[in-house]
């Protein structure tokens, strides 16, 4: 099998599978690795041992030569033990040891060989198969004077037996401890993995639409538990996107619904007055003026209506706005004449925002044709729903590092059920009003708009005593705000 074909195979098995056999991999590696080494240390400890025993001995059966003594004498049961001198050679070893053994395969070693081995013992075959022996040689003279040598050998049988037990010990207890290890590891990669699939259930469950499913929280100190606090963050910000999106969306099949309703209205009022002119209905010149003025007004409503949705377009898009200082007092009072001039019997005046304030110079930032706007439609506002001759006043001031310009009016003012939903687009307060009369239901919720682009906030409220109460509140120019808040003059 290619690398390529076992690293494909690989890649396809599960995480858990992985990791149970990345952990009897490295526990079998890890007690082969441990049993050779115990294998390799028992068996030079034994052979040392058994070393031990033939040099010594080795020193016995030398003095015995030396001193003409029988071999035989001093030779332990399983000692092989060999003289060997010009002309003359004598070896002795057990028949209950050639029987349990076999015979050593000893080359002949004669003084130089001997002197030449200095006694290091080493190892030689056996007549007997599976069994080894260990050997040590060393020169001697004899008693004559003559030069020869003295091998000393003791089985390695019982040192290889030995070593074969342990190391078969090894083996069946490593293996004994690889399939513990599967299968408590099996356990433990198991369990340790069931936040990963909650993670995945979750993950399917938001799949198939619900978007309310979490991940259960775990602890932060842990990986799992990151990754869980990561995915939550991420799964809410995924939820509001689609809450925002299918609000978003709703808001915009209503705004064209209403948009094309409101359309339609003007534009089949002109189409029928065409149609009438070109059937020839309007025979007299006095038909005539009124159908173009009714066209003509129709017209101008459409364009006004058009304008309105233009300019919501544009503050919807986020355009940039100009950020001049602009005196809201300024445009108060402006628009206090502008009031005069639409009713002149309406009592209208400018006062300060507090009671024990005064009126002087309240400078934003911001884009003063559209500020202006907010003011406009506010006072239109007040001048198409309340009765003739309501007083109305306008309050300009500061208030907490922001300019405050408030449209009082002392009309009947506004249910509380409506007081929530003015600033929607196309919402009239009273529905039974015409479109001439009451307007598309489109200046609170410009007027919103441009105050949102301004990072301000507007919000209605009951007048003390009746009426309505519109409060729009513009973050100070900077110059303005720190003079605000480093002396008095501020409300």
């Amino acid at each position: 099998m290619t690398f390529e074909a076992t690293h494909a195979r690989w890649a396809g098995v599960s995480l858990r599978t992985r990791l149970v056999t990345i952990i009897a991999v490295l526990l079998g590696a890890g007690l082969m690795l441990a049993g050779a080494a115990t294998a390799t240390l028992l068996r030079g400890t034994l052979v040392g041992q058994v070393d031990d025993k033939l040099q010594a001995e080795a020193g016995y059966q030398a003095k015995a030569v030396l001193y003409g003594q029988s071999i035989g004498e001093y030779a332990p049961s399983d000692y092989y033990v060999r003289w060997q001198f010009p002309g003359l050679e004598k070896a002795f070893l057990s028949r209950a040891a050639i029987a349990q053994y076999g015979e050593p395969s000893v080359p002949d070693i004669g003084a130089d060989e001997a002197a030449a081995a200095s006694g290091v013992p080493f190892t030689t075959h056996s007549s007997l198969t599976g069994s080894r022996w260990r050997a040590v040689a060393y020169p001697q003279s004899n008693v004559l004077g003559q030069q020869g040598s003295v091998v000393v050998a003791l089985p390695l049988l019982d040192v290889d037996r030995t070593v074969r037990q342990v190391t078969l010990a090894i083996v069946l207890t490593g293996l004994g401890i690889v399939l513990i290890g599967v299968v408590v590891g099996g356990w433990a990669v198991q369990r340790s993995l069931r936040p990963l699939r909650e993670i995945e259930t979750t993950a399917a469950a938001i799949a198939d639409g619900d978007l309310s499913r979490r991940v259960p929280p775990a602890p932060e100190s842990t990986e799992v538990g990151r990754l869980s606090a990561a995915l939550n963050g991420m799964l809410t910000q995924i939820e509001q996107a689609f809450e925002a999106r299918t609000a978003s969306e709703a808001r915009m099949r209503r705004f064209v619904a209403d948009a094309s309703h409101e359309l339609r209205t003007p534009l089949a009022t002109i189409r029928g007055y065409a149609e009438l002119y070109r059937m020839g209905a309007l025979s007299e010149q006095a038909q005539v003026d009124d159908t173009m003025r009714r066209v003509e007004e129709s017209a101008t409503r459409m364009g006004g209506l058009v304008e309105d949705l233009l300019a919501l377009a544009r503050l919807d898009e986020r355009r940039a706005l100009r950020t001049d200082p602009v005196d809201l007092t300024v445009l108060a009072g402006d628009a206090i004449s502008d009031l005069h001039a639409l009713d002149p019997g309406r009592p209208t005046r400018l006062v300060p925002l507090t009671v024990d304030g005064g009126i002087g110079p309240c400078v934003v930032t911001g884009d003063e044709a559209r500020l202006r706007q907010v003011v406009a439609n506010l006072v239109g506002n007040v001048v198409q729903h309340t009765p003739p001759g309501t007083p109305v006043e306008l309050a300009v001031g500061t208030h907490e590092g922001a300019g405050v310009l408030e449209v009082r009016d002392h009309g009947p003012g506004i249910d509380p059920a409506h007081a929530a939903r003015v600033f929607e687009r196309f919402y009239r307060v009273d529905a039974s009003r015409t479109r001439e009369s009451g307007g598309a239901g489109l200046g609170m919720a410009i007027v919103a708009a441009i105050v949102q682009a301004h990072d301000g906030t507007v919000d209605l409220s009951a007048t003390e005593g009746g009426g309505t109460t519109v409060r729009v509140r513009v973050p100070l120019a900077l110059a303005a705000q720190e003079q605000s808040t480093s002396g008095p003059g501020g409300s």
